[in-house]
């Protein structure tokens, strides 16, 4: 069975470039790239993995997907492009020659008003042509526009829509509360939902896996084995949890789990949503 992380950064580091990244995540204020990922792949058994935009960068796209070369097995690329442009159907017929592209995202969270660009015609059009052509469309919201992204995604099922980091749940609130606000999402077959971000999602990056397990036990509940993926959300997990110890988190809230059900959230799901081979 593959193994992969199916969400990951690199990123090479400008203040500028990065403002999220503010003086709490000192440890992410460097450059990230595949020599340093690739230990720790070869350290936990993956044979891959998906790199994920980190800014709204068409440039960045065909930097990443050259950092992406030098790593062996299974990865892939979800990027970035402006889908409100009209040009947007030439950029997806250049990027269709490029196997290693398999996505694309937006960080809506970070719109002054989400739920407004969730909604805006000229994104929804955009959207439909990145499905139309064959690309998982990830979603990066918080756990306020749950709703909002619900609505979105009764719009847009011709494709795979992935949900990031459990749509970031309020931990505070509890995984109970999480569960009823994401089940009219789950409901819809084409939604997958990664299990990563949990750690930075804990007040201060304090967490306890006693207090994020019931957040994994209801993201089976809601979306089951098979449309659930693992993801390490390296390197910006950083500031609250080692790349093993996500890797733990996971492995052992997951354990109760058939051999077959843990493969599909550890690898093959990942593999078959992203269409991923080896190139």
């Amino acid at each position: 069975m593959p193994r992969i992380d199916a969400h990951q950064h690199f990123w090479r580091y400008r203040p500028q470039d990065f403002p999220w990244i503010n003086s709490q995540m000192a440890v992410l204020q460097r450059d990230f790239g595949p020599q340093q990922l690739q230990p720790l792949l070869e350290q936990h058994g993956c044979d891959g993995a998906i790199t994920v935009q980190a800014r709204h960068s068409e440039q960045e796209n065909a930097w990443l997907v050259e950092q992406v070369r030098t790593l062996p097995g299974l990865r892939g690329v979800v990027g970035w492009l402006d889908v409100r442009a009209t040009s947007l159907g030439d950029k997806l017929a250049q990027w269709s020659h490029e196997p290693l592209l398999c996505g694309v995202r937006h960080q809506a969270q970070d719109e002054p008003d989400p739920a407004a660009w969730l909604d805006d015609s000229a994104v929804n059009a955009g959207v439909e042509q990145v499905q139309r052509a064959g690309y998982v469309w990830e979603l990066l919201v918080t756990w306020r526009h749950l709703e909002d992204v619900t609505r979105f995604a009764r719009r847009h099922d011709r494709h795979w829509l992935v949900l990031d980091h459990c749509g970031k749940p309020d931990i505070t609130a509890g995984a109970r509360r999480w569960a009823q606000q994401i089940a009219p999402l789950a409901a819809q077959s084409h939604v997958m939902c990664k299990l990563s971000g949990l750690v930075t999602e804990a007040p201060g990056g304090q967490w306890k896996a006693e207090e994020l397990r019931p957040f994994i036990d209801a993201a089976l509940e809601a979306f089951g084995p098979q449309r659930l993926l693992f993801g390490s959300d390296w390197p910006v997990c950083l500031p609250a949890a080692e790349y093993g110890q996500v890797v733990a988190l996971s492995e052992r809230a997951l354990s109760k789990l058939s051999p077959a059900e843990q493969a599909d959230i550890a690898g093959n799901n990942a593999a078959r949503v992203y269409r991923l081979t080896e190139v």
